[in-house]
């Protein structure tokens, strides 16, 4: 069985701290013979962290844009999930945005991204932010928002999609109502849209009202907030049979 999560929020505590429960979560992961896959909206620089830094083998990162994963020599894999010619374009916008909003404030980790750019919202007034999101739909160009960034990207980007070629490529003896999902902000759509089990963690609700899809599943109360509802959701899913 295999645990996709989103990482702020879901992960981590209020998006910024990594807790007890988190590293409990890889033990109780590891301990059943499962597998957890971070599906974020970070940089793939964070995903060489991750592979390097926990006991993981794979990540799915900028959004579901580029996978990384660890080949049988132990070396890093970075796969972007987008044609060459919508890596460019995305060059291009990006140079073009910059000079047309010259105070927009990019995200640190933009220069370790690949497949997509990210702006620092919360620093951003809501006049501003419409304008910006204004101009990148008028050039063609995606955009969602995530706890902290708005992510923008040339191509068909989705968590969903990175999740779906993750499995055709990896995991072909799976299905996907053989793995769960775990998320808490707007970027998570694709996967509450699409991806049977998704369960939202309880600090979901500061953006539900706002999302067009919604988890199957809607964790409750201050005890199942972040990767404290992915933890007791994970111990209790092993205590009952998988059909």
């Amino acid at each position: 069985m295999i645990f996709f999560s989103d990482f702020d929020g879901t992960l981590t505590k209020e998006g910024r701290e990594l807790t007890r429960e988190f590293f409990d979560i890889l033990d109780v992961i590891k301990n059943h013979n499962n597998e957890l896959v971070i599906v974020s909206g970070r940089s793939l620089s964070w995903g060489h962290f991750f592979l390097t830094h926990f006991p993981l083998s794979a990540c799915i990162m900028e959004g579901g844009g580029v996978i990384l994963y660890v080949d049988e020599n132990g070396e890093i894999v970075q796969e972007p999930l987008v044609p060459q010619s919508e890596l460019d374009r995305l060059n291009a916008f990006t140079t073009n945005l910059k000079n047309h909003f010259p105070n927009i404030p990019m995200s640190a980790d933009s220069f370790g991204r690949l497949s997509d750019r990210a702006i620092e919202f919360h620093l951003m007034e809501p006049e501003l932010i419409k304008e910006v999101e204004d101009y990148m739909s008028l050039h063609k160009i995606n955009y969602s928002k995530s706890n902290v960034h708005i992510n923008f990207w040339a191509g068909e980007i989705s968590k969903y999609l990175g999740v779906k070629k993750f499995m055709a490529k990896f995991r072909k003896d799976l299905t996907e109502e053989q793995c769960w999902f775990f998320g808490d902000a707007p970027n998570d759509q694709s996967m509450f849209e699409s991806f049977y089990n998704s369960v939202g963690v309880s600090n979901i609700h500061h953006c539900l009202n706002d999302l067009t899809f919604k988890p199957r599943i809607i964790l409750e109360g201050p005890e199942n907030a972040g990767p404290k509802g992915v933890l007791n959701y994970i111990k209790n899913l092993n205590k009952r049979p998988i059909d």
